[in-house]
């Protein structure tokens, strides 16, 4: 602990962000480091306490507290203090392969469970994380680390995600021959097309596949297992499989009106988005433009915002998000602790930006839609909404119920579901595998991430359900240890 006195010492401080109607008008990423020696004080506010929550996770109440990653958060907190900046960047890859992304789009719980939070703003561990591995960028010290040993084994990694990734760079470090697949064109999976380039920029992503690629990892584009690479072949040419494909069936609103012209799923809309920036910066019209229209964006989850925010650079001429639960409170509540992520009301990146041009924040709250409503040539004009309340459970589960007279409508002539994901596609690869499923939809594995196949491993949203890049990370990680110790009857990976 390099300062006892340091989170007394120095208030919490993050990054700056431009203005939010700047910000609008380009796809860039929009905050910037702080001073290298605001960030030695903020990395002093860490108490390295004795018994840390931080680098932990727990699933409390559902939720995520702590680092999946089991990130050392104090250890590289102290370096930063003390200016060791080489030392922090080697301790944080001792545990995270890819902080440049985390650093950037995780939504940070080990700020939630941070001790100092009990009762003052938690230390800012995602800032100075991110700090540290861009610094390591800047001087050169992040270079290509080929394995020096090969163990002839070779891995396919079915999913170029941040399971995939973290999954194949560490099989890549045991000395295997790993080839990861993607039946997109680009690799990168949701870190490419499913997160807008102003929350993460494309840039970042090919640099790091350019240094697995340096290292050894064989990444084959627009390629879909079970479909243009059969399955049998697959199980032929390796000697394991991890699968990582991803949560990717979405979950539908099974209303009157589903079917017009205009309502589309979210990832839809984000991807094509997301590719044509890419492509030719829009200029190829192979999206799903919101420029002038009343959108309306269903789900209040980091997809609806992704959603807002690239609505909002389309050039929307309105914007509104629906939220099924009710408004958060402004502190915790009473039912939800410290070390529980902290449910509190927030105004992410993009409704901040739709509260700056519009005048308020575009969430609206304890809303049900009951139907969708067309004009006469098939297309969404408006939406039919209701208030909901939740109902006396009585002893059952939690349930909702329309409160009377609030029936309403709203206008919209683009509509975009972000309800979530019920779990991996069912046809093709999965069942050609014969793996087997769970009770929630997802593959069944073991605590290795092995499926009831063996030599065959699952990690990330396809095993674990919807979930959070570190999650994915993490599973990735555990599922090559899982993977090595088949293979190779050994443990060399942590």
């Amino acid at each position: 602990m390099g300062k006892p006195t340091g989170f007394m010492d120095y208030p919490r401080t993050v990054p700056l962000s431009r203005d939010p109607r700047e910000r609008l008008a380009t796809w860039s990423e929009f905050h910037d480091h702080l001073p290298e020696a605001t960030l030695r004080d903020q990395g002093a506010r860490c108490m390295d306490c004795s018994v840390p929550f931080c680098h932990t996770a727990k699933l409390l109440e559902g939720l995520t507290s702590g680092c999946p990653l089991n990130n050392l958060i104090p250890d590289w907190n102290d370096l930063v203090y003390r200016g060791r900046w080489r030392e922090a960047l080697d301790r944080l890859h001792r545990t995270n392969n890819f902080p440049e992304f985390t650093g950037r789009v995780c939504p940070a719980p080990c700020e939630g469970s941070c001790v100092l939070a009990i009762n003052a703003p938690p230390v800012t561990i995602k800032s100075i994380e991110c700090a540290i591995v861009d610094r390591g960028f800047e001087e050169g010290w992040i270079v290509a680390e080929p394995p020096q040993v090969r163990t002839g084994k070779k891995v396919a990694v079915v999913g170029s995600g941040p399971a995939g990734l973290a999954c194949a760079a560490e099989l890549n470090k045991a000395g295997h021959w790993v080839t990861v697949f993607e039946r997109a064109d680009r690799i990168g999976g949701l870190l490419m097309y499913g997160i807008p380039p102003m929350k993460l920029e494309k840039p970042l992503v090919d640099r790091r596949v350019k240094l697995m690629a340096d290292e050894g990892v064989k990444f084959v584009t627009g390629t879909e297992v079970g479909k243009s690479y059969p399955t049998e072949r697959l199980r032929a040419d390796f000697d394991s499989i991890v699968l990582c494909g991803g949560a990717t069936w979405a979950r539908d609103l099974k209303v009157e009106g589903r079917q017009l012209a205009g309502v589309h799923f979210a990832m839809e809309f984000l991807t094509a988005s997301a590719k044509s920036f890419l492509d030719s910066g829009f200029s190829d019209g192979k999206y799903i433009s919101a420029k002038d229209q009343r959108v309306v964006v269903i789900g209040g989850g980091d997809t609806g915002t992704d959603c807002v925010g690239t609505a909002l650079r389309h050039g929307c001429k309105s914007l509104v998000q629906l939220e099924i639960l009710p408004r958060p409170p402004d502190h915790r509540a009473p039912d939800n602790p410290w070390p529980q992520w902290p449910k509190v009301y927030k105004l992410d990146y993009a409704q901040e930006e739709a509260a700056a041009l519009y005048g308020a924040d575009p969430r609206e709250y304890a809303v049900s839609t009951k139907r969708i409503l067309g004009d006469d040539a098939g297309r969404v004009r408006a939406l039919q909404l209701a208030t909901i309340r939740r109902a006396p459970a009585n002893g059952g589960p939690a349930r909702f119920e329309e409160v009377p007279g609030t029936e309403r409508e709203i206008p919209a002539t683009l509509v975009l579901l972000a309800m979530g994901f019920l779990g991996p596609e069912r046809e093709g690869l999965l069942g050609e595998l014969g793996v087997k499923i769970d009770a929630r939809g997802n593959v069944a594995v073991g605590d290795d991430k092995q499926t009831s196949v063996p030599g065959i491993f699952a990690a990330g949203d396809m095993s674990r359900g919807q979930s959070l890049i570190v999650w994915a990370m993490a599973e990735g990680r555990q599922a090559a240890r899982g993977v090595d110790r088949y293979l190779m009857a050994r443990r060399v990976l942590v």
